[in-house]
């Protein structure tokens, strides 16, 4: 037997599922997440679940691995101390950015400027200089670099990168400058623009580099320390790591360009979503992955998510391809809170975190969150996380108590409410800035919602968003880690080509992607990915000459083919303008009788998704009295009313639950509000939808 090991680290809970590839059967695993280092909760959570399914950790054929580890990094300011090395005239190209102030007219006001991740006195010029066509217009003077360098070597620099401008038109300056560094820094890690973010822009390659190097170092111990402990806990099978794009890199790549991971973890729920949905019969969805400490939300068409070009962690905003996921700080663990100025009631994005965590976990914390709340409003059983966890009903009341008595409300059930009425709105703007804000509406949709808290509050976001069916997978608090489960190997390649269509030809944009291809394809084979198994897909970013934005534009292969659309050289280019015409006139409403503008490309190859057997639920009669557990009180509208509380163990394909109701398992709580009924799929989601009538 196969078994593949899907491991997924959050603010709170570190979530571990293993999967038997032949059968489909999976064991789950929460365990409290060990912030001073990852690798602690990874390793007890996997040790917890091989122990339940009674195998030994040497029959784990494989590790995927979604990690926060580079996110954090960049939250909480303790990456590397980073030099940089630029071309002479350009030392201030990350003081001077974009000049671009979030917020309104006055925000340059109350905006504190984010310091750049190299400092200036770390920042060092060379002569040298590129043409943005790749002739050289001066030499590279090795003796300064040398000089330079041994500066930086002085400065105690962790982790060195090296952006000369144009570079991504000729590399051999960067590369002869990362071959001394070698020998002038020997041990330290080096990151070259040209090999991270081989596009034109200046700073946002920069930017770009200088990021990879800042979390690089962080990166290289968590990865080493975590496959020590796997080596030693007797895991012989292959430590994977989740890409921002959702595809999976070896752990040596992930160390290489660790920039390639700043939403590993966003990026795993995104995955494991289309998994289910697909299962469902559903190819059209949005993400709802509501956490501990934020909510992260993402569209997805066809089964494929949305890839962007940017990647935001915090005020970080670097070029790196990645699922295109908001988030929204809600979680169960935001706290709730009256200003003094105000006296309105406001939610998050302050969070409790794992320590101490809401009142009702008993560690200490004291503050009202949303957790607590629901706590109140009797939608949470006595205990979390298959009893790891027990809810103190009593603490949370207290909390929540507070926030009656600051603003003057009858009882903490009302103020309760209000609190999960607030976080609901909340969670719904993102779920608007993925939808609405980018043309789509959201009933043509269907929810996923998943995380230890998404399923509390999946029902409400339906009817405020029209998305039905929501759509609850089995456990749906680990379904990151079922996502880092079922995805297949990614790597893509790309290049600046800056070229009008009137400046190329079919041919030659056929040249560019299939080299582009095999680049990536090389990289993959050296992870051990046959090229044979290897499928690629192409994009290229392109504008109406003289716009200062792109917008990507998938390319079909068949377009490249002789035999298909790129006939003759000029078919491929009409075909891509005019798919680029009408993703324009979606995103804007207008077109520009102008030609248009190739300005990057780029090649991404994957390889086959993974055999996991889907799991298939005994056929039940329709009715879910054999997984009735109690009645419970809760509150809803303004009411208090009796619901019934199912077991999901026992529910059987075709059962339906009908609201209000609540339904419990080891990792999250579903709530199915009274007016709606929860369908069970013969795949074992929940599919909850209005009643009829």
């Amino acid at each position: 037997m196969s078994y593949r090991l899907g491991v997924d680290v959050g603010g709170t809970f570190t979530d571990v599922l293993l999967v038997d590839e032949d059968s489909g059967a999976t064991w789950r695993a929460k365990t409290a997440s060990t912030p001073a280092d990852q690798a602690v909760g990874v390793l007890h959570g996997i040790e917890r679940v091989c122990a339940d399914a009674g195998i030994e950790m040497r029959e784990v054929a494989q590790v995927l691995h979604g990690t926060t580890v580079a996110t954090n990094a960049i939250l909480e300011g303790k990456g590397a101390t980073v030099g940089l090395v630029t071309t002479r005239g350009f030392r201030q190209v990350l003081q001077i950015a974009r000049s671009f102030v979030p917020g309104g007219l006055a925000g340059w006001i109350i905006w504190p400027k984010p310091e750049p991740l190299a400092d200036l006195e770390n920042t060092v010029e060379v002569d040298e200089r590129i043409a943005s066509d790749g002739s050289v217009v001066r030499p590279l003077d090795e003796d300064d670099v040398r000089r330079q360098l041994e500066k930086l070597r002085g400065q105690n620099i962790q982790a060195l990168a090296v952006s000369l401008i144009n570079s991504f038109a000729d590399p051999a300056h960067e590369k002869r400058i990362g071959e001394l560094a070698g020998e002038v820094l020997p041990g330290v890690p080096v990151s070259l623009s040209s090999d991270v973010l081989p596009e034109m822009r200046e700073y946002e390659r920069t930017l770009t580099t200088v990021a990879n190097g800042y979390v690089q170092p962080q990166v290289a111990r968590y990865v080493e320390h975590l496959s020590d402990g796997l080596a030693s806990g007797g895991v012989a099978g292959e430590l994977s790591i989740l890409r921002s794009d959702g595809g999976l890199q070896s752990a040596r790549a992930a160390v290489d360009a660790p920039v390639t991971m700043l939403l590993s973890g966003p990026a795993g729920g995104v995955t494991g979503a289309v998994w289910v949905a697909e299962q469902c019969g559903h190819r059209d969805l949005i993400t709802f992955d509501m956490g501990g400490t934020s909510t992260d939300v993402a569209l997805v068409r066809d089964l494929t998510p949305r890839i962007g070009r940017e990647t935001k962690v915090g005020d970080l905003a670097v070029r790196a391809s990645s699922v295109d996921v908001r988030t929204v700080g809600a979680g169960g663990g935001s706290i709730a809170h009256v200003p003094q100025l105000t006296r309105a009631l406001r939610v998050g994005p302050q969070s409790a975190g794992a320590d101490p965590g809401p009142a009702a976990y008993g560690k200490g914390g004291v503050e009202p969150t949303v957790t607590d709340a629901n706590v109140v409003l009797g939608y949470l059983p006595s205990s979390l996380a298959g009893g790891e966890i027990s809810l103190d009903a009593e603490a949370s009341r207290a909390a929540v108590s507070k926030v009656a008595e600051a603003i003057g409300l009858e009882s903490p059930e009302v103020a309760a409410a209000g609190i999960v009425d607030i976080v609901n709105e909340n969670m719904l703007g993102g779920l608007r800035l993925v939808s609405v804000q980018q043309g789509f509406d959201p009933r043509d949709f269907a929810l996923v919602a998943f995380g230890g808290a998404g399923p509390l509050h999946a029902n409400a976001l339906g009817r405020l968003t029209g998305a039905w069916p929501v759509i609850i997978p089995p456990g749906p608090g680990l379904l990151c880690a079922l996502g880092d489960a079922t995805t297949s190997r990614r790597d893509e390649s790309a290049r600046t080509v800056l070229r009008r269509f009137g400046q190329l030809t079919g041919a030659e944009l056929a040249q560019i992607l299939r080299e582009l291809a095999d680049e990536a394809g090389e990289r993959l084979a050296a992870q051990g990915l046959a090229r044979e198994d290897q499928t690629v897909g192409f994009q290229v970013d392109v504008r109406y000459h003289g716009q200062g934005f792109e917008i990507p534009v998938e390319v079909d292969p068949a377009w490249l083919d002789d035999g298909g659309a790129g006939r003759g050289g000029a078919g491929a280019l009409a075909e891509l303008g005019r798919a680029f015409d009408a993703e324009h006139d979606r995103l804007f409403s207008f077109l520009l009788d102008v030609d248009h503008e190739l300005v990057n490309a780029r090649a991404t190859v994957t390889g086959p998704k993974p055999d996991v057997a889907p799991v298939h639920l005994e056929a039940g009669d329709g009715d879910p009295a054999g997984a009735l557990v109690t009645e419970h009180p809760v509150h809803v509208g303004g009411e208090r009313v009796t619901a019934g509380v199912y077991d999901r163990g026992r529910l059987r394909a075709g059962d339906v639950v009908p609201g209000p109701a609540i339904v419990t398992e080891m990792d999250s709580t579903t709530l199915v509000l009274p007016g709606h009924r929860a369908t069970v799929h013969p795949s074992g989601s929940l599919l909850i939808t209005p009643s009829e009538g």
